[in-house]
């Protein structure tokens, strides 16, 4: 398997112009460009929308979905496989090494962006407007990307690719919003994933359940599975397995004759402070109290 540490060897493998920038670089597809037809990662974080007409795009061993103005997103070292693509007509791929992020904001804040880690059937479908959009961001970089490179680039190419990002969460909710049905359907069947895994007697044996378990389950990456839910409910995925753990907790404490310590270590919290707070948080009263006021 393949593994790019610098973009001139990038460049080179796939026949693309040298980079103008050893850490940053740019690439215009004329309708065949692809990356190898083979796996590999890389140091890089990599931005690209293609109009595919067929091919496969693996990401984390799982298939990526493509529609017309597709936007994918990769982060290093995550592996990475494209075959036969065809594009409907011109795309754009942007590489960013991460080193060329050193000392910006985007550094840090570039990992906010759960769509990095998205993995099937996952990807960003643009409008024709929101595909105008990201192609004159696109046009901005490129002609910085060109000049001459003077003090201001670097901060103009990052402000730049910042406010892609920013666009894309922006069209991601878009599009969270225009699936609406699944989203729902999303929510219902991640429940159901939490009930099999409480009934399956799981609790006592691996602890609660996380985030990572749930979305292998629905065949989502964990940032997806997190995205849709706080659309659709305004929570988080971790939120919403606190709210089940606590309302099981309600239950059992006012069904069964145990003490707290022992509902919190049935249900898979190791740390009874941290079940307590858990508790408070949703109930309002610590489960000492509720049970106190469950015996009066």
């Amino acid at each position: 398997m393949k593994h790019y540490k610098s973009l001139s060897e990038l460049h080179r493998g796939n026949g693309f112009p040298p980079p103008e920038n050893p850490l940053f670089s740019i690439y215009q597809c004329n309708g065949t460009c692809s990356l190898g037809d083979r796996e590999f990662t890389s140091d890089f974080y990599m931005i690209g929308l293609k109009k595919i007409v067929s091919g496969v795009i693996l990401y984390g061993r799982s298939r990526y979905d493509h529609e017309s103005g597709s936007m994918v997103f990769f982060k290093p070292r995550q592996l990475i496989e494209m075959k036969n693509l065809h594009f409907e007509e011109d795309g754009f791929l942007i590489f960013i090494h991460e080193d060329f992020l050193n000392g910006h904001v985007l550094h840090t804040d570039i990992k906010k962006y759960h769509y990095f880690d998205y993995e099937t059937n996952e990807a960003l479908h643009l409008s024709p407007r929101e595909e105008k959009t990201t192609w004159d961001l696109y046009r901005k970089i490129e002609e910085e990307y060109n000049n001459n490179p003077d003090e201001y680039s670097r901060e103009i190419i990052l402000a730049t690719i910042d406010t892609m990002l920013k666009y894309a969460q922006r069209f991601y909710k878009r599009q969270f919003i225009n699936r609406s049905e699944i989203s729902s359907k999303t929510v219902t069947k991640f429940t159901e994933e939490i009930d099999k895994y409480v009934a399956s007697g799981l609790l006592g044996v691996k602890g609660s359940p996380s985030v990572q378990y749930i979305a292998e389950r629905l065949h989502l990456s964990p940032g997806y599975l997190t995205d849709i839910l706080k659309q659709e409910s305004g929570k988080t995925a971790l939120e919403h397995i606190h709210i089940y753990l606590m309302s099981e907790a309600k239950n059992r404490l006012k069904g069964e004759d145990k003490s707290v310590s022992e509902i919190a270590y049935a249900l898979g919290f190791e740390n009874l402070s941290y079940f307590s707070r858990l508790f408070k948080k949703e109930v309002g009263i610590s489960p000492n109290m509720f049970k106190k006021q469950l015996l009066n």
